[in-house]
């Protein structure tokens, strides 16, 4: 976009960073994903691991899990791929990757994902309680500011299109944390982790960081791929439509 002169308001307690109530958003999302966003595969493939390693070294692997404002649906279908039971929810995109497996009313969840999202809200709170109300736990992506403000350089304010308009402080998650009752976990820069769940921080760490070595595969190797399963009861559904 760059054609817009905004402000950008800080919390002098949390250190939060909001834009003025952002009038242009309608047009900076004529495409649900921004057409920058080149690293969008790379991401979700990095996440997945992750992801993979956390649910199967601290929660319960077989139950249900939402990819929260979850895109065209590809980090869905990435991790039904490896086998979890995992459902997709977003009020802007079209499910385009992973039909048949949308979020259910009702339903609630082991835990939510919900990558890239958070410096999308113009509500934050809002939004934080609705995926409260889903589950106890959101896994979550966003960059952290420092203790100075960014410079305008910086570039994950995204001026190019638009669509970030809310940043985060580590006392800003605490401050939601605490308000909500639940634990903060994170690698102090861009992965974090709010959950009723206590778990050992260096834990958290350790199985963070191994998630990008042999980990991640030992865990794929002992689930069940949902890829075939899916693709029959997508045939049914399409011959009974």
């Amino acid at each position: 976009m760059n054609k817009y002169e905004i402000g950008y308001y800080q919390c002098n307690s949390c250190r939060f960073i909001q834009t003025e109530a952002p009038y242009w958003l309608s047009e900076a999302y004529q495409s649900a994903i921004n057409n920058s966003d080149t690293g969008i595969l790379q991401r979700n493939e990095r996440f997945r691991r992750i992801v993979t390693v956390l649910l199967c070294s601290l929660f319960n692997k077989e139950e249900k899990f939402l990819d929260y404002a979850g895109g065209y649906g590809i980090f869905t279908r990435m991790m039904r791929d490896v086998g979890f039971d995992y459902y997709w929810l977003d009020e802007y995109a079209k499910n385009l990757i992973s039909v048949g497996f949308e979020h259910k009313p009702n339903t609630t969840y082991e835990a939510i994902t919900a990558f890239e999202v958070f410096e999308h809200l113009d509500n934050p709170i809002q939004k934080i309680e609705e995926m409260l109300s889903l589950t106890d736990t959101i896994i979550f992506s966003t960059e952290l500011i420092g203790n100075s403000v960014p410079k305008t350089d910086w570039w994950y304010y995204a001026f190019s299109h638009g669509q970030h308009i809310a940043f985060y402080h580590t006392s800003t998650l605490e401050y939601i944390a605490k308000k909500y009752k639940l634990n903060l976990y994170s690698n102090g820069t861009n992965f974090h982790l709010l959950s009723k769940k206590d778990i050992n921080p260096l834990l958290f760490k350790f199985l963070y960081k191994a998630s990008k070595y042999g980990l991640y595969n030992f865990f794929k190797q002992n689930l069940h791929s949902k890829t075939i399963a899916d693709n029959q009861v997508n045939k049914l559904n399409d011959a009974t439509a």
